[in-house]
């Protein structure tokens, strides 16, 4: 130990006698030694905490290391020169090394120096002064002795709703609770609680432009997670993020960073509507795409506009109602107008979609030219967007989506021929959104079974659902799936492996558990 280390632990633990002298808590005892020490040897608010409990670095290792254990997590990597970067401010602690460290000392982030609120979503109880017997005995009254989240600016009803995410997320990261259980009332609740909010806040509301820039960046980073993250997981994000952007536009804002507040609104609305989609709460998502058509609306921006109305069209598409669908898409379409954007290709595809529904599967020659025109449409559409648009899975439009669609388009029209030479090329384009993949296989299916097929038409479909995770096997995807048990049925009900498509089928998968707004 140098010699400045230690007159530092020299002072801390002079301090930390009379402290515990006097009654006072470790967490009382902690804050004495910052202030003594910060001006001289620069101490640091979680340094000042160790030092309160009068313990070394691998002291707080081995406490970190039993509660991973207690949590039955894998042993933990962090070790002596990880947590002295800590406390000498060169790193900050991920949030669950966070929120273990929160736990041995028995405080709340900001009192170790960082901001914001546990991943736990709860407080951590202060520690009292140990007596001769050893025991913890009580100096202050227990309201006194428990710490609670504020977030800045944020209100009773918000902070509880992003608690609940909070603690949902935690649930999801520890990986011992079924993600069957996660998507419940609370959970939705808080879903709806942080969309209202933001509605009140979009009709009535000084952020930093360097923040606005960070925001921005995150939610582009949302959009590309779409494809490759659990959707209840991402939702927990993308809704944090929300509150975020809400609580800063509770305040009037300049016109132009007030713009770029309710751009984000509109994206991150937009997305938490099509990941509840998958999640299969239809009526949650409208709520979504509601919300963030308010927020689009207020930037003028006739393009996010229409990207907004064509995501909400995929509602009544994905659950009954083609004809609103196909109007939906026309109403994107007239919104994008002449200017090159993704919802000028996705609306056209959505009508094309809603078109070979309203078939019923029956190939009516002018159905299928109505169609093909529409899917022309987008494929010129789609030549002419910006190339960083093409590459955008969730805020853009991809060539992939739009092989898949077109696939999806000819499968419903029983153009089999075309459908399977196109949701080939499409499959070969999906290497990480198994969401879409899974949709793909079982189009693929349903084309096997109108040639005929129907012993592929229940391979295919089986290979679809087992490579699908649990997480991943929500309404959104049974109901697809279903629909071939269906037809496979009614084309021989005793064709072999369908026995086992169906206990692949039926095996607990996430349900939404209550309704939306």
């Amino acid at each position: 130990m140098s010699g400045r280390q230690h007159r530092e632990t020299e002072i801390a633990r002079r301090i930390r006698a009379k402290g515990l002298a006097a009654g006072r808590t470790s967490a009382q005892i902690a804050d004495e030694i910052h202030e003594a020490c910060t001006t001289q040897f620069s101490t640091t608010r979680i340094k000042a905490h160790r030092l309160s409990h009068g313990i070394a670095l691998a002291d707080v290792i081995e406490q970190v290391r039993a509660l991973f254990q207690r949590d039955s997590k894998a042993t933990p990597g962090i070790g002596e020169t990880l947590l002295s970067a800590y406390e000498s401010g060169l790193k900050r602690p991920g949030p669950e090394y966070l929120h273990y460290l929160c736990t041995v000392y028995r405080v709340e982030p900001n009192a170790l120096g960082f901001e914001g609120p546990c991943i736990c979503g709860h407080g951590h109880r202060m520690p009292g002064v140990l007596g001769a017997d050893g025991r913890e005995r009580a100096t202050m009254p227990s309201s006194d002795r428990e710490l609670s989240i504020q977030p800045m600016f944020t209100e009773p009803d918000a902070e509880e709703d992003e608690n609940i995410l909070r603690r949902t997320l935690l649930n999801l990261l520890n990986n011992d609770t079924n993600l069957s259980e996660q998507l419940d009332g609370p959970v939705l609740g808080a879903c709806e609680g942080i969309r209202r909010r933001m509605d009140e806040t979009l009709v009535s509301s000084t952020v930093s432009a360097a923040m606005l820039d960070q925001w921005e960046e995150t939610t582009v980073s949302f959009g590309r997670q779409y494809s490759t993250v659990a959707p209840l997981r991402l939702l927990c994000d993308v809704l944090l993020e929300l509150s975020a952007v809400r609580t800063a536009m509770s305040r009037r804002q300049p016109i132009d960073l007030q713009e770029r507040l309710c751009r984000m609104a509109a994206q991150l609305s937009g997305l938490c509507g099509m990941i509840m989609i998958n999640l299969g709460d239809h009526r949650l998502a409208r709520s979504f795409f509601r919300t963030g058509r308010t927020a689009a609306d207020e930037t003028g921006d006739r393009a996010l506009r229409a990207w907004i109305m064509a995501r909400e069209s995929l509602v009544p598409l994905y659950f009954g109602d083609a004809r609103e669908a196909l109007n939906l898409a026309k109403k994107s379409r007239d919104l994008a107008g002449s200017t090159p954007c993704p919802a000028q290709a996705m609306a056209p595809v959505v009508e094309a979609r809603a078109l070979a529904m309203l078939s019923g599967g029956e190939s009516k020659k002018e159905v299928v030219d109505q169609a093909k025109r529409a899917l022309a449409r987008a494929r010129n559409a789609f030549s002419h967007m910006k190339t960083e648009d093409q590459e955008d899975l969730a805020f853009g439009y991809t060539e992939r989506q739009l092989y898949f669609y077109q696939g999806d388009v000819l499968t419903k029209l029983g153009q089999t021929l075309e459908a399977e030479v196109v949701l080939d090329q499409a499959l070969g384009k999906y290497e990480d959104h198994i969401l879409d993949q899974t949709l793909i296989r079982l189009d693929q299916a349903q084309c096997r079974l109108l040639d005929g097929d129907v012993a592929e038409a229940v391979a295919i479909g089986t290979k679809a659902l087992t490579l699908l995770g649990d997480e991943y096997l929500t309404d959104f995807i049974a109901r697809p799936a279903m629909a071939l048990e269906q037809a496979i049925m009614a084309k021989d009900p005793n064709v072999p492996g369908l026995e086992g498509y169906r206990a692949i089928l039926r095996r607990p998968k996430v349900q939404v558990k209550g309704g939306g707004a």
